[in-house]
């Protein structure tokens, strides 16, 4: 049985704020408290074969708790009045609800179809403390049900949990906003994302250009939602107009703020060095939350960074595709040489990883086009070294676990020994607790 959220009246004055009613989810809880969070309105339409969930409909029907938020010790709760207040009472809230969340310092970082639920739950379990979404296209989110049944799970383990997305219509997100605010921590706006597609469509980076909507879509969420708002941006070429840039932002009611240290220009991160100074330069400026984003490699960028940015946290994404124990303090051999201290051959690697995600997709169904992009992604030094292997993956136009299954207990039979690295102590402390601490 799947949970439909019931339409939510949206507010005709663009400049009034007024309370969510805290019956919205109250009727249905009993009956959904061991499902995952799936939201729907329109009938299922026929998809290729990798937009298919990798679970059949009885598997779908799953056993996890959803878990609101409290909203009576939310210091985002407090009513229509206290929201619409400025100044110091928006910068105490938001403290007050970072503290309240635990201060998380790892986070998985929103990436498009790539830090979907069971991906977040993998990173989860080897230390990381909080994780974005994939970025969701707000339009499509509140026009299509398969969208979002597929591109939004979570359960109540999935915690703290930012939902993103993309938007350039401030009635448009808030009516997304709307369908996921008791399922999250925050509500996140993608200021960010410098590809072609957002050019196209007008969101993320390229509502640089455009800052009246930018602080127009913060506002219309910061008065109108219990959560709070996130955004993460880049930063502009020049430094005073980024540090302007988010000091606008916060004015607007943002209550979080993530800084990807790169240009929207800045596209390639394997080529260009996050700035981390500028990051500092805004952290400096703002008084609420900041977390960086940019050359987070393994645990001893997080560390440096954290010393050199000030930041409350930090982000992590393509090196978390390749290594979701990152941030247990494993790193691949690629970063290993030369590290500080002495790394050890640790007894973990990413074939292991990844059959650990694929239980994970078995218990949350994902399209198969999910699962095939973190397959690459885990094993792609694998298959340099075997591209038979890689190649029979390609061929494969339909892939089933058995496939996969078979497919990891192949590569580990060719003998190839690639581990993950990591100091002894830190190890130790993984495996006898089965997940990692997270202490930097």
């Amino acid at each position: 049985m799947k949970f439909k959220i019931p339409p939510i009246p949206l507010s005709s004055s663009k400049n009034s704020c007024f309370p969510i009613l805290k019956s919205l989810m109250a009727s249905s809880l009993t009956q959904t408290q061991t499902q995952t969070l799936t939201i729907h309105s329109d009938p299922p339409q026929p998809d290729p074969e990798d937009d298919l969930l990798c679970s059949d409909q009885q598997q779908q029907q799953q056993q996890q708790q959803l878990l609101l938020s409290s909203s009576d010790t939310s210091p985002f709760s407090l009513g229509s009045l206290t929201r619409c207040l400025a100044g110091e009472s928006h910068i105490d809230r938001a403290w007050a609800h970072w503290l309240k969340l635990g201060r998380p310092k790892l986070i998985v970082a929103p990436m498009v179809d790539n830090s979907e639920l069971p991906f977040r739950m993998l990173c989860r379990k080897y230390g990381a403390e909080a994780a974005y979404t994939p970025m969701l296209h707000s339009r499509i989110f509140t026009e299509t049900e398969k969208y979002r049944d597929q591109e939004f799970t979570t359960c109540k383990e999935d915690r703290p949990l930012f939902v993103q997305f993309c938007a350039n219509d401030p009635d448009i997100l808030l009516e997304a906003a709307k369908r996921v605010e008791p399922f999250c921590d925050y509500v996140d706006i993608n200021l960010g994302c410098p590809q072609r597609i957002a050019k196209r469509g007008n969101y993320g980076a390229f509502l640089m250009d455009n800052l009246p909507l930018v602080k127009s879509l913060v506002q219309k969420l910061a008065l109108n939602l219990q959560v709070p708002v996130s955004c993460k941006i880049r930063l502009f070429p020049d430094l005073q107009v980024t540090i302007n840039y988010a000091k606008m932002l916060e004015e607007a009611g943002c209550s979080l703020l993530a800084v990807h240290g790169r240009t929207r220009d800045e596209k390639d991160g394997k080529k260009i060095r996050a700035d981390w100074n500028a990051i500092r330069a805004v952290k400096d400026a703002l008084r609420i939350p900041v977390l960086a984003n940019g050359n987070i490699r393994h645990i001893d960028d997080v560390r440096k960074c954290l010393e050199e940015t000030g930041a409350e946290g930090v982000l992590s994404a393509e090196s978390l595709l390749e290594n979701p124990a990152l941030f247990a303090g494993y790193r691949t051999g690629e970063w290993a040489v030369g590290s500080e201290g002495c790394d050890k051959v640790g007894k973990l690697d990413q074939t292991d990883l990844l059959v650990e995600y694929l239980k994970l997709c078995e218990r949350y169904p994902v399209p198969w086009r999910m699962i095939r992009a973190h397959v690459h992604k885990m094993l792609g030094d694998w298959f340099r070294l075997h591209p038979h292997v890689r190649e029979d993956l390609n061929a494969q136009s339909k892939l089933t676990f058995e496939f996969l299954y078979n497919m990891v207990d192949r590569l580990r039979e060719l003998g190839t020994k690639m581990p993950l690295y990591t100091k002894d102590s830190h190890e130790d402390r993984v495996l006898a607790n089965g997940l990692a601490t997270g202490n930097v």
